[in-house]
């Protein structure tokens, strides 16, 4: 059976919660380099993130989950600056600092990149540490 990358994760949570929903709905899948990367987190950039396999002929279902689950939660993070949903999680490295800490780190002999994991927003071009969570909250005692 030939499996086909789907989506990549910088965040093996998020990468397992995704997962653990294709598999409750019947999608035959795994997760690549999930276990070296949440090791050796510096990897997570040359690798290319955790990447998730799913099963050839299951791709499009796949893919219409994913929209799905990521639709669902575009209705709860918005940004803090215009209350968008228009957002997503992004790896930047546009700042002068991060150029100045590659330069550095480069020339004392470690390779590690200036990247920073932001959150963008697409409709004002914000970026920001945390969007607003408007997701409902639980009551420990409805459980």
């Amino acid at each position: 059976m030939d499996f086909v990358l789907v989506e990549s994760f910088t965040n093996y949570i998020e990468a397992n919660i995704v997962l653990g929903n294709l598999e409750s709905q019947g999608i035959n899948c795994w997760l690549k380099d999930e276990n070296t990367i949440t090791v050796i987190p510096i990897y997570n950039t040359v690798l290319g993130g955790i990447k998730l396999m799913v099963a050839e002929d299951q791709v499009e279902d796949a893919r219409t989950i994913l929209e799905q689950l990521k639709e669902e939660k575009k209705k709860y993070y918005h940004c803090p600056k215009c209350n968008s949903s228009n957002i997503e999680f992004i790896t930047t490295n546009r700042k002068a600092l991060n150029w100045l800490a590659i330069f550095f780190t480069w020339s004392l002999g470690s390779y590690a990149l200036g990247v920073k994991h932001v959150w963008h927003c697409f409709s004002c071009d914000a970026e920001f540490e945390e969007p607003l969570d408007t997701s409902p909250v639980m009551d420990v005692n409805e459980v």
